[in-house]
């Protein structure tokens, strides 16, 4: 299951252009047995997604970067995730000049809500150039969304990992556990329980979803899970892991990222054109002390009160309060 072959381009993000295999990432004619034993006019889903699965064949694309990708506009972009690019490059680095597959650790970002977490998974995978995967385990009480549920179950369907390598593109896709900490079980679910697998590369290899129960490869999935608190999280997900304590921007690097993304609004609409190609002093130090989660909401609602009042400048009294916020999002000194 895990043999590639047949380099291919890819499209191009930041950078190098990134290179592909073809993997496959299970046996269609596995599947076809599955198909065949299944009892007429019974387990219409299960009977659905296997016609899925050989209609789309089992072979994907293995992403990976020619050489070192550009990432300076990461750099600029999340300042106080240096660390972390420093190690998605080194492991990018292992791999240029080689036939050897991409292989990024997985890694747990821990930090307070609304540092940019999530934005910075988002765009690891842009940046090497596959899908993404997305579990937000706050909203979700079933354990069986990593790994599926049996198909004898009343509405049961495949887990998020099965569906994100059987209906994507790529083989290697980036799978974002997001906010792992609040992970909740139903009875004698675990949430996390199909994680012990999936982690270890050997028992990712043959990794079985409980719906569709046909092996897949998700050998080699880049997980990027985050938490506020790791304490709510297993020694053994842990320890499977490379973990980041991400700090919140220092006021000089939320000023930067404010900047950045009034810019980049301003750039992105024919509207922006009407408003100054750089904010106040007053209103960009007020900007700086938001949680960057914040700051889009904040400069949208600030650019359509100022055009309300007939005005191409952001006045202070156009964004939403900022200043009781600060001590709680924690913004270094």
């Amino acid at each position: 299951m895990s043999e590639s072959h047949d380099l291919v381009p890819v499209a191009a993000g930041h950078g190098r252009i990134p290179i592909a295999q073809l993997r496959s990432v299970y046996r269609p004619d596995e599947v076809e047995k599955r198909l065949t034993q299944l009892p007429p006019r019974e387990h219409e889903t299960l009977r659905s997604t296997y016609e899925r699965m050989i209609e789309k064949g089992g072979e994907r694309f293995q992403v990976r970067p020619s050489g070192v990708p550009a990432m300076e506009h990461l750099y600029e972009e999340l300042p106080n995730f240096g660390e972390v690019l420093d190690d998605v490059r080194r492991q990018l680095a292992l791999c240029q000049d080689s036939r050897d597959a991409l292989e990024i650790t997985p890694m747990l970002l821990l930090g307070p809500p609304g540092i940019g977490k999530t934005h910075f998974a988002r765009e690891v995978a842009q940046l090497l150039g596959t899908g993404l995967g997305f579990v937000s385990m706050s909203s979700l009480t079933a354990g069986w969304v990593l790994s599926g549920a049996s198909s004898q179950w009343k509405g049961a369907r495949p887990g998020k990992v099965f569906e994100t390598l059987v209906e994507g593109q790529y083989a290697n896709p980036v799978m974002v556990v997001d906010e792992i900490d609040k992970a909740r079980g139903e009875h004698a679910y675990d949430p996390l329980g199909a994680l012990y697998s999936l982690l270890e590369h050997d028992t990712a290899c043959h990794f079985t979803d409980e719906f569709a129960e046909v092996a897949i490869d998700a050998s080699q999935v880049i997980w990027v899970a985050t938490a506020n608190d790791e304490r709510a999280i297993p020694d053994p997900i842990l320890n499977r892991m490379n973990v980041f304590e991400v700090q919140p921007p220092d006021l000089d690097a939320a000023r930067s990222i404010a900047l950045r993304l009034y810019r980049s609004l301003r750039e992105r609409h024919d509207w922006g054109r009407r408003f100054d190609e750089q904010p106040g002093e007053a209103v960009l130090e007020r900007m700086a002390q938001m949680a960057p989660r914040e700051m889009r909401r904040a400069w949208m609602t600030g650019f359509g009160n100022a055009r309300l009042a007939g005005r191409d400048t952001i006045e202070l009294a156009d964004l939403p309060g900022a200043a009781a916020r600060r001590g709680a999002i924690g913004f270094l000194q």
